[in-house]
């Protein structure tokens, strides 16, 4: 089997991580596999490369075409990709206006298969046929290491309590006030606020072991990637009630789901930095099926079911 991956080559001149991760998987799995990366910015910026990626189809036989997020499944479908699975991410589930429209009329008459990160997703889009898939974690990077050994990679104290915040604080739907403000109301003393952004992602793994908790405070989510890779490395989490993240971590010990409200976040953070103990989050992602591995060979039933 031979597939095409469409996605956005923005960020840092290349696929996000997300993207990068799903793609090796595939790989390891032995399914043939090249990428098209989009250059340019909203709409019009992403339609200039209808062309490109048209002569790239009719250069090379494909039995797969995924795109990842809507805009690139709009390209793919204008470039006659076919058959096209589409992953639509968190950010999708709130198009507007006339792109929203755009995405449902090639969801509908061209997209073989439509993939949703969460089921929470739905509630907005109102998709007539789709399939709930997450995005699944490389557990073979993200894993359990010593908190202070991770600590000294990172040069952070030793002493301090340490809430990981993994996004861009200035992404409005990342909510970062409530992650600020949260602090004022900890009983818990000497806690610090690392911001973990723009740091290289090899890096990640050791944030999130180096962390007392990771602290999601986010408005909206899709399949929330970091939640993921925090249970991999056993970090509590506290999260608002956003994307899967309920649904992941409810069984899970030393982790919790907040209202959005600085005092009851605080109140779940102190609970998890006064129990100064780890998750249980690692064997719940094998058992759930949210390691890479699982989720690849579920993407390629679904490639199967398409050909």
């Amino acid at each position: 089997m031979k597939v095409l991956f469409v996605c956005s080559g923005n960020k840092n001149n290349g696929a996000s991580e997300v993207v990068l991760n799903q793609y090796q998987s595939l790989v390891k799995l032995g399914i043939e596999m090249d990428m098209y990366t989009i250059k340019g910015k909203g709409f019009l910026g992403y339609l200039k490369n209808v062309r490109q990626l048209k002569r790239k189809l009719k250069k090379t036989k494909y039995d797969i075409v995924h795109a990842h997020y809507s805009l690139s499944g709009i390209v793919a479908s204008l470039a006659y990709a076919k058959p096209l699975v589409v992953s639509l991410m968190g950010s999708d589930a709130h198009l507007k206006g006339i792109l929203k429209r755009i995405t449902f009329f090639f969801q509908n008459k061209t997209w073989n298969t439509t993939i949703l990160k969460a089921r929470e997703m739905q509630d907005h889009l109102n998709l007539t046929s789709y399939v709930v898939m997450p995005n699944g974690v490389d557990t073979d990077r993200f894993s359990p290491m010593d908190k202070d050994a991770a600590r000294k990679v990172l040069k952070f104290n030793s002493e301090e309590k340490i809430l990981v915040f993994i996004a861009n604080p200035e992404r409005e739907e990342k909510n970062y006030q409530l992650a600020v403000d949260t602090l004022t109301y900890l009983r818990t003393d000497n806690v610090k606020l690392i911001t973990a952004y723009n740091v290289p992602n090899k890096e990640i793994p050791i944030y999130l072991n180096a962390a007392d908790a990771l602290i999601l405070t986010s408005i909206y989510e899709g399949s929330v990637n970091v939640v993921k890779e925090a249970m991999a490395c056993n970090t509590p989490i506290i999260s608002t009630n956003v994307g899967d993240v309920q649904e992941n971590i409810k069984a899970l010990e030393n982790c919790f789901i907040s209202d959005n409200n600085p005092k009851e976040f605080a109140a779940k953070v102190d609970q998890v930095l006064e129990s100064n103990n780890r998750s249980n989050g690692r064997q719940h992602v094998f058992n759930l099926k949210l390691d890479s591995v699982s989720v690849a060979n579920k993407l390629i039933e679904t490639y199967k079911n398409n050909l």
